[in-house]
């Protein structure tokens, strides 16, 4: 039997094999049998190395176990050509028919050799990490290696702890490297990180070609990059970076799993090149199993390969293989002596060799047992097998210190990062990079890279522009260096800027240059921010305002201002106004309550007229009682005794309303005449409009053709004006000529000229939103995302103490009036569900007792007399005085009270009095002098 293992090893090999010979040849004897296995290896490579080591050691030790099962292991070379992988599976199946292929270990390689092998039913068994290659489209193929894949979430979890919002993705331009790059993509933008560019190097790229792509990388303004790369690749890529400058503090590089499994395999000076860099890796736990097996795996490889003079290392492929192997020997004891056949069905004619290779009898009875194994306590932990792909659990992340890797922490996809692995599941997943060791960064830094550097133009300075005004310096202010010709910004808007830079992931050299008219006039905003379109800033800071026409050419961060164009008008002393009693309340809400006066005091007539002496007489007095009883609550001042439920009900709730009403007022009026001195000279935009007086504007802002387009003012009525003091200046004047009655702009100026005018101007009618200041950006800037969200860090920290800076601290006026703003008066509104719950009472009380009286006479309502007659004569018996028994206790009181007044003014003279005969139950008359003083009276 010939084995193709190069030019090492060969005399061992041969008398491996033999023993192998006589073994099977006594296989009768001992109770053996054996199955072919097919191995395709690059034999010059150290991972095709490694694994036929770790097989030939798994085989060995499954004999010193006494198996009954032999795998013969038949080794072919690939040589590096996807050929030559496909010649070595032909010659496989068809002269030895094997029963399964291990290998090849490149993606490729691995692509041809499963085509045929399908065909032939025969289990492939690779390493190959290309995630095109699926055991699930392929249940022939079994991946006894990570999928690249399955590191896309590790990758990503990485760059979104540290922060990066932006990467660049270097990788090789072969099945391995391609195959990748789709998964990491996708991870990235549910991490909302975008890939700026993506660099595709050919493994026989040139040094020079290399260096030229390197320094393209370099002019980017990301400084983020993952690299996916074999190690031969790799070695020299990374040689290159450093000679470009690129492994220098503020860079950050992240490599792949297989460039860090494999990390042994690169020369010396490419790791004194890769300082700094982080890696991941599929985790496999220490043991003393491992340690054992890898103390004798470099004694055996030593021995095969004594000429190889390059660091020998076990790596994960050759772990991985040595568990596969051993797992495949004890699945396949499983097996019945008699359904085991080596034998392949073949066509009597084939017009080719590939048609002659027949299909595998054994093939699918071996695939079930093989595609799922799992070994308890293997040298790599728990080994396991699923449906045709190696499961690991978690992947281990390094950094690049000195000549080897400093394991930083783990990555599950139950916890995510963390320092150390859990199987606790009630851990949440987390990104927090706080959860790593200590990191040493490329350029032997502590301080983590913010991802991003300024590199678009030549100097790297970021060329801000600026207004040249001197107006409303509180929010911008703009002075030249006569020597240096340096230009100086101060003011709100350039406070809240360089705040701004603090909180940004990078560090971003910048410099002001002023913008003005060529004649001197104040700059125009739109032409000011039209100069980021022409190129010539790279942005634009000041109290610039977000609107949409100039959204069209550049993109505008979030606002960091108060937004809105309101109207500003001086203030008046209204304390002596002759009708200020009648301003606490609307005039909506004056007409309410008195409506509520009279239909309380109606209803409480209607429920009374009939029961109570009080509310009878003659019709002008008992109209002048239904005004006479709601309007004296307003005071308490009501004597009248309630002789109804209902009516108690209703003048229950009814004074309840007026105590809420009354005081309300009375609070509101106090205020008014204690509090609020001062008050508007106009009230909104509209009455200003109609009036036709001059309005004030800030010259060069957006404010005036919003006044002319959209508020129809006329252009003539319009003054224009450059700082607070004209504005101030222009109130005091009025609204003549040299002067105006309101001032219309932006919320914040009108705050600022409000501030330092000793509150003698108030803001009023409707604020019309605007979207605030913003800074403006190139459209596509990817700054504008990272200053939007800098942006919300100062607004939640800073942006109090710099507004105070520049604004509160101006209104330096003792024993200043606070409560300034125009007095808001007492609306219906306000008041809605208290004369909701009046009139329901009322109402209520009014339709229950209809519905009592017209139940008490319907006797007339079912006699045979018309409506008239009927309607007629149930008023007349409203209009009568209802009879009714009084208690006990108030009959005599009230008796009593008769008597003695009729015994102070003489004897009794009246006839029209009746008596009330208890034992007979209704009153009669009777005379007074036969009437007994004791027995109750009362007056028809």
């Amino acid at each position: 039997m010939k084995i193709h293992v190069g030019n090492h090893g060969v005399i061992v090999l041969a008398l491996m094999m033999m023993m192998m010979v006589m073994l099977v040849a006594n296989g009768e004897t001992l109770g053996t049998r054996e199955i072919g296995v097919g191995v395709i290896l690059d034999m010059d490579s150290h991972v095709g190395k490694s694994i036929r080591i770790s097989i030939l050691m798994a085989i060995e030790y499954i004999y010193t176990n006494h198996s009954t099962t032999i795998i013969v292991p038949h080794f072919r070379d690939s040589k590096y050509d996807n050929v030559e992988a496909s010649s070595a599976a032909i010659d496989l199946l068809k002269n030895t028919q094997v029963m399964a292929i291990i290998g090849p270990q490149k993606s490729s390689q691995a692509d041809f050799v499963l085509d045929i092998a399908q065909r032939s039913k025969v289990p492939v068994i690779s390493p190959a990490t290309n995630p095109d290659l699926s055991p699930i489209r392929n249940p022939y193929f079994i991946r006894i290696a990570q999928a690249s894949s399955t590191q896309a979430q590790p990758i990503a979890s990485l760059v979104k702890s540290f922060g990066w919002r932006e990467v660049v993705f270097v990788y090789e331009d072969t099945d391995f490297g391609r195959g990748h790059i789709p998964y990491l993509s996708d991870a990235m933008v549910n991490i909302s990180t975008q890939v700026k560019y993506r660099t595709l190097l050919s493994p026989s790229s040139s040094d020079e070609k290399i260096l030229q792509e390197l320094y393209n990388l370099k002019t980017m303004q990301t400084r983020v990059f993952v690299v996916h790369m074999l190690p031969d690749l790799a070695s020299r890529f990374f040689k290159k970076a450093d000679e470009a400058g690129m492994m220098a503090q503020g860079y950050a590089w992240i490599i792949t799993d297989v460039l860090t499994g494999l990390l042994h395999q690169l020369d010396p000076d490419a790791i004194d090149s890769m300082q700094g860099v982080l890696g991941v890796k599929p985790y496999i736990p220490p043991s003393n199993q491992l340690t054992n097996f890898e103390k004798r795996w470099k004694r055996r490889f030593h021995k095969e390969y004594p000429d190889d003079i390059d660091r020998v290392e076990l790596d994960m492929f050759g772990i991985w293989s040595y568990d596969y192997a051993v797992g495949l020997a004890i699945a396949l004891k499983s097996i019945d002596q008699i359904k085991l056949s080596t034998t392949f069905k073949r066509p009597r004619k084939a017009s080719t060799d590939l048609a002659a290779i027949g299909t595998s009898e054994m093939g699918p009875t071996l695939l079930p047992m093989i595609r799922d194994i799992r070994l308890k306590g293997s040298i790599s932990g728990d080994f396991q097998v699923v449906d045709g792909q190696l499961q690991t659990l978690a992947y281990q992340i390094v950094n690049m210190i000195g000549k080897g890797e400093n394991p930083i922490g783990f990555w599950s996809s139950r916890n995510g990062i963390s320092n150390r692995l859990s199987h606790n599941q009630g851990l949440s997943y987390t990104t927090n990079k706080d959860d790593l060791g200590t990191i040493i960064w490329p350029g032997d830094s502590p301080q983590i890279p913010k991802g991003w550097d300024i590199a678009t133009g030549g100097d790297n300075i970021l060329k801000v522009g600026v207004p040249a005004k001197g107006g409303f310096v509180e929010f911008i202010q703009t002075s030249i260096d006569p020597k240096t010709q340096v230009v100086n910004a101060t003011g709100f808007c350039i406070d809240v800027f360089k705040a701004v830079i603090e909180f940004l992931p990078y560090d971003v050299p910048y410099k002001f240059i002023a913008y003005e008219n060529p004649n001197g006039e104040p700059p125009d905003y739109n032409d000011l921010v039209y100069q980021i379109f022409l190129e010539k800033f790279d942005m634009v800071v000041g109290d610039v305002t977000i609107l949409s026409n100039r959204s069209n050419y550049v993109e505008f961060t979030l606002p960091y201002s108060e937004s809105g164009v309101s109207m500003l008008v001086p203030a008046k002393i209204d304390s002596k106004n002759f009708w200020i009693f009648m301003r606490p309340l609307e005039m909506k809400l004056w007409i309410t309550i008195g409506g509520f006066f009279i239909y309380t005091g109606f209803v409480v007539w209607v429920l009374e007229h009939r029961v109570n002496q009080e509310f009878r007489g003659p019709p002008h007095q008992q109209f002048g009682m239904i005004f006479w009883f709601s309007f004296s609550t307003l005071v308490f001042a009501h004597r009248e005794k309630m002789m109804s439920n209902l009516s108690r009900f209703v003048v229950i709730v009814w004074i309840f309303v007026v105590l809420v009403l009354t005081s309300s007022y009375t609070a509101s009026l106090a205020s008014m005449l204690t509090v609020q001195k001062l008050q508007p000279t106009l009230t909104n935009i509209s009455q200003l409009k109609e009036s036709g007086d001059y309005v004030g504007c800030q010259d060069g802002s957006f404010v005036a053709d919003m006044l002319i387009k959209d508020m129809g003012f006329n252009g003539d009525k319009l003054k224009k004006y450059a700082n607070v003091q004209e504005y101030a200046n222009a109130l005091s004047n009025g609204t003549t000529k040299n002067g105006v009655s309101a001032i219309v702009d932006e919320v914040p100026y009108l705050k600022t000229l409000q501030a330092k005018s000793c509150n003698k101007y108030v803001m009023v009618g409707t604020t019309y939103k605007t979207a605030g200041f913003g800074f403006a950006f190139p459209k596509g800037s990817p700054l504008v995302a990272e200053f939007s969200s800098a942006i919300l860090k100062v607004i939640e920290g800073q942006i109090r103490n710099i507004s105070d800076r520049w604004i509160k601290d101006k209104a330096d006026c003792p024993g200043k009036n606070e409560n300034v703003e125009p007095f808001d008066k007492l609306t219906l509104e306000s008041f809605k569900g208290l004369f909701f719950v009046a009139g329901l009472s009322s109402t209520c009380a009014l339709v229950i007792f209809l519905f009592t009286f017209l139940y008490e006479n319907k006797e007339m309502l079912v006699s045979d007399d018309s409506i008239r007659h009927k309607v007629s004569a149930i008023i007349q018996n409203f209009d009568k005085k209802k009879d009714i028994m009084p208690s006990t206790t108030e009959t005599v009181d009230d008796s009593n009270e008769y008597i003695e007044e009729n015994m102070m003014n003489g004897p009794p003279m009246s006839p029209a009095i009746s008596v009330y005969h208890q034992d007979e139950g209704a009153f009669s008359p009777a005379s007074p002098s036969v009437q007994p003083i004791n027995e109750p009276m009362y007056l028809s």
